[in-house]
């Protein structure tokens, strides 16, 4: 499944990467979450080239923490 450029939710800034965080595919996730205003796990995968199963890792510890949130079927930046 490939996004559109009319799927991505642009906003008007990005926040910095929390200092918290520190796994480059954790920042990656944040940032693509950040930018597009949320994604589901296939979008996610498919878009930075990850299994399904380090999405689905990687957004279990930005949950744990408190950076993102699920909403339905996605995942956005946590505000």
């Amino acid at each position: 499944m490939t996004m559109n450029p009319q799927q991505y939710r642009p906003r008007s800034a990005i926040e910095p990467v929390p200092d918290d965080l520190d796994s480059a595919q954790a920042k990656l996730v944040y940032v693509f979450l950040e930018s597009t205003g949320g994604a589901t796990v296939e979008e996610l995968g498919e878009t930075l080239a990850l299994k399904k199963l380090s999405v689905l890792s990687i957004l279990n510890t930005l949950s744990s923490a408190g950076f993102v949130d699920r909403r339905a079927n996605e995942y956005v930046v946590a505000n």
